[in-house]
């Protein structure tokens, strides 16, 4: 079978807001569930960004929605609800998907293969997360006890930054690559990422300019006053900050004290404490969000004469030990540039998940990657990780670098929960 080649059309996001979970009122998105914003998000892009390009809800063949936490508001009925929101036909078929950190673009990958072998010609990838109102299994460390008449087991809560979960493989991804990385030098590119979003916002830069801006602003209510309503078109967890104040932050993460490094005397000589090195400051916040965009194939929008943001070239994916997840992203890019025959020497720009700070960093360690190359418009340091919606936010917005830059090849990767990466990469050929 000859595949088909697959355009990414079209992406739009919300602004990704900071997560309150204890004090809701001061998540600007607090009194909007998930698969609302969602719903907000889909019927503003068909309304101001594709419906000058043509493309109705009626065109869409299969809807993806990925979610890292669906439960309780955030289930999606096999991702109906968000589209019985938005206003699809009956017809259009949809899929929920869960990759935790992966699951927006484990969908678009799934959609990407159905167009690819000729099952889909339109496809709409989404993704979405609400760290406010689903309070992320973890978000209060502690063991759940679960009992019946034949047995008693436990089960671990866990979560990206507020348990020991997620935030020990930080650390002890951190431990295993020593000396090759400092606290910082994760300090010092947390810094960067906020400091670059902040320029990125002052030039307005997710809101306009490149294929009219990834943002589109989302009605929502003020800071602490959930009476008076703002329009939100702003990542809010980004700060301007110094490597000071950053370096002074707490300290959330707990040594592994590796025996390889030196045990417990060799990790304080090394550090000065007995203290780990994961803080908010070199780690993503909670955040809540959406992200959207739309999959073609080529003939068919060569047909409606549709311009591409970007050619899908390759997608990879691979598990890793989850005591390291923060490893996923490597093998991810390996398996999808082996097939697409180019080396990361090729790549002109990279959009890697700050999940962690340290992430970022081994991902560019491992392949040589210089710094200027990688998430230059700000990370999600500071622009946010809403878990299931970040894959197509990086994508997306490594869309628009390239076309920004008139640069040809770019990556997207990320590590997941539980152990797992996945990569996609992109070609800009309006060059």
């Amino acid at each position: 079978m000859e595949l088909k080649e697959v355009w990414l059309i079209d992406y739009a996001r919300t602004a990704f807001s900071r997560s309150r979970p204890n004090q809701p009122e001061r998540d600007v998105f607090g009194e909007i569930r998930g698969d609302e914003l969602l719903a907000r998000l889909i019927m503003k892009f068909f309304d101001r960004k594709l419906a000058d390009k043509g493309i109705t809800k009626k065109d869409i063949e299969e809807v993806s929605v990925g979610v890292a936490s669906g439960v309780l508001e955030n289930w999606t009925y096999g991702a109906k609800i968000p589209l019985y929101l938005s206003g699809f036909p009956n017809e259009v078929s949809s899929f929920f998907i869960d990759k935790q950190c992966a699951s927006a673009g484990a969908g678009m990958h799934m959609l990407t293969m159905e167009i690819m072998t000729g099952n889909t010609k339109c496809a709409l990838a989404t993704g979405f997360e609400h760290m406010t109102r689903i309070r992320r299994i973890g978000i209060d460390p502690a063991i759940e006890r679960y009992e019946d008449e034949n047995s008693i087991f436990y089960h671990p809560e866990y979560d990206m930054v507020n348990s020991t979960n997620m935030l020990q493989t930080a650390q002890r991804l951190y431990e295993e690559e020593v000396p090759k990385f400092t606290k910082e030098d994760m300090d010092k590119f947390g810094v960067r990422s906020h400091n670059l979003t902040i320029k990125s916002q002052e030039e307005k830069w997710f809101t306009s300019g490149v294929n009219g801006g990834e943002i589109i602003p989302i009605e929502a209510h003020l800071e602490g006053n959930v009476e008076e309503s703002i329009m939100v078109d702003r990542d809010m967890a980004a700060r301007k900050s110094t490597l000071e104040g950053v370096a002074g932050l707490r300290r959330i993460s707990v040594p592994f004290y590796l025996e390889k490094n030196g045990g417990k005397k060799g990790y304080i000589k090394r550090e000065g404490t007995e203290e780990g090195v994961i803080t908010a400051g070199n780690s993503s916040p909670l955040n809540a969000g959406a992200t959207a965009a739309v999959l073609m194939e080529a003939e068919e929008a060569k047909k409606r004469d549709l311009e591409p943001l970007a050619r899908i070239v390759s997608i990879g994916w691979a598990g890793v030990d989850p005591r390291v997840m923060g490893r996923g992203p490597v093998p991810a890019t390996r398996k999808a540039l082996e097939y697409a025959n180019l080396s990361a020497e090729d790549i002109d720009y990279w959009e890697i998940n700050e999940a962690f700070c340290i992430v970022a960093l081994n991902c560019m360690e491992k392949f040589n990657i210089p710094e200027e190359k990688v998430n230059i418009m700000g990370g999600s340091t500071a622009i946010g990780h809403p878990l299931g919606a970040t894959m197509l936010r990086l994508t997306g917005t490594l869309a628009r670098i390239l076309r920004d830059k008139k640069a040809k090849y770019g990556v997207a990767n990320a590590c997941c929960g539980g152990g797992q990466g996945v990569a996609t990469i992109i070609e800009n050929f309006n060059i």
